[in-house]
């Protein structure tokens, strides 16, 4: 079997696990992948909280989606304007991660930037040397390198069941179980 290729922009989605798994129905977008290991952000979890209510200075209303569980005390952000948010790293084309933090709050603050074209978080994912290498062995994820939904959309409820879906074959078993067997 061939191993999953794991870039940029390659997007993960959460096999079935147990329910206090931190990683319980995600779907996780690759920003960086590297020889010393990967972050990304997990696109489908809101804290459903305001972007004003963790950093005043943004004044938006933009939700606060959980990026991952390491370092939740700073705010990353993904966007689609690299034109005015300069230093952007290029995830693929027409989506960007990070860049000046001065930029992406004078673009927000005055309405250049819409909603559709940023995506705030609270932490990131990240994985060490072949760790998460070694999560794909162990089929914790499912792989998926073309991505085909737009993730500035509002996904909290449904994109790992649709994305479960779109795979098919035993995962449309999983696709339709309730997020919590117990209460079935």
């Amino acid at each position: 079997m061939q191993r999953p290729i794991i870039q940029k922009g390659t997007i993960l989605i959460a096999r079935p696990t147990l329910l206090t798994d931190v990683f319980h129905r995600s779907v996780v977008l690759i920003t960086d992948h590297s020889e010393t290991g990967s972050i990304g952000f997990v696109l489908n979890k809101s804290f459903e909280v305001p972007v004003i209510d963790f950093l005043n200075e943004i004044k938006s209303n933009d939700i606060v989606y959980e990026g991952g569980p390491v370092d939740q005390e700073n705010l990353f952000y993904l966007h689609s304007r690299p034109d005015l948010i300069m230093g952007s790293e290029k995830i693929k084309d027409g989506l960007y991660w990070s860049g000046n933090f001065e930029d992406v709050l004078h673009s927000v603050n005055n309405g250049y930037i819409q909603s559709n074209e940023i995506r705030f978080y609270l932490g990131y994912s990240g994985w060490t040397t072949h760790q998460l290498e070694q999560e794909i062995e162990n089929n914790a994820w499912n792989v998926v390198n073309d991505v085909n939904f737009d993730i500035f959309q509002n996904w909290d409820n449904d994109l790992w069941q649709k994305q479960m879906q779109r795979l098919g074959g035993d995962n449309l078993l999983w696709s339709n179980m309730p997020e919590n067997p117990a209460l079935n």
